[in-house]
């Protein structure tokens, strides 16, 4: 999902809620709850931050004056996210944006009753957030960006442009759900065109660093990584890594390769 239907997907969903309750109670201060994805100080959470505010004062919601967003930016490091996500439940806010699926899942584990807005979830589904689309059902609604079984199109497009690739390395956070959903999908199109698939559990740039050693060991061996916190935040280091290596790879959103241009270094 890129920056502007994030923000897009975002106002839309603000302006249904803030419209209605403006008119019966213009006097209070509306409160957002934001748990963010990427860092405080990575450029790609600080435009998301400033999106979203320039999205709501489109909207006549200005942040300090007649609305108040409280950010939180914990969604790499597991104990704070469950803080994080009590913290900002405990304000009692009046809707809770959530920008992933891990994100989304820790929110809703501590209340059944704020209303809560997902974003970039891949199976809002499998991932136990709603009970369908039509009718997502409790507390929760949001939008989509990825549905998990398009991951396994990813192995035919490594194979076009590395097509000595046999095997397929998966980087990604081990404790997001959505990872496994990922993976499932990898591994059975894998299967279908005899290519071994690996999966490479992550939590930061050390445990990086180590898989990334392991995986440039074997031949004939692709790069694909997972869209979530923690390859999003790392992602330098894992551009630098695979370039270092020459490792063919697939990254998830445009922000990877925004970081360099790297020319088809494994041809």
């Amino acid at each position: 999902m890129q920056r502007r239907e994030f923000i897009t997907l975002l106002g839309g969903a603000a302006v249904a809620w803030p419209l209605g309750a403006r008119a019966q109670q213009p006097e209070r201060l509306r409160r957002i709850g934001v748990l963010e994805g990427y860092g405080q100080s990575d450029p790609e959470g600080r435009a998301r931050t400033e999106s979203f505010a320039q999205g709501l004062q489109k909207l006549g919601w200005l942040d300090g004056q007649n609305v108040k967003i409280e950010y939180r930016f914990g969604a790499t490091d597991p104990g704070r996210l469950e803080k994080d996500a009590a913290e900002l439940v405990g304000q009692k806010p009046d809707v809770i944006v959530a920008t992933t699926t891990l994100i989304a899942q820790t929110v809703l584990k501590h209340s059944r009753s704020t209303p809560i807005i997902f974003v970039n979830v891949s199976d809002p589904i499998a991932s136990g957030l709603v009970v369908s689309l039509a009718r997502p059902g409790g507390n929760i609604t949001g939008f989509t960006n990825y549905e998990s079984s398009l991951a396994g199109k990813w192995i035919g497009l490594l194979k076009e442009v590395a097509p000595r690739t046999g095997k397929i390395a998966v980087l990604g956070n081990a404790q997001n759900p959505a990872g496994i959903m990922f993976f499932n999908s990898i591994e059975a199109a894998g299967a279908s065109v005899g290519v071994q698939v690996s999966a490479f559990g992550v939590s930061g740039p050390a445990d990086i660093e180590r898989a990334m050693d392991l995986i440039v060991r074997e031949a004939d061996i692709g790069l694909v990584v997972l869209p979530e916190p923690v390859t999003g935040t790392n992602r330098t280091l894992i551009i630098e890594l695979a370039a270092r290596y020459h490792l063919p790879a697939i990254y998830p959103f445009r922000i990877f390769s925004r970081i360099r241009w790297i020319d088809c270094l494994w041809c």
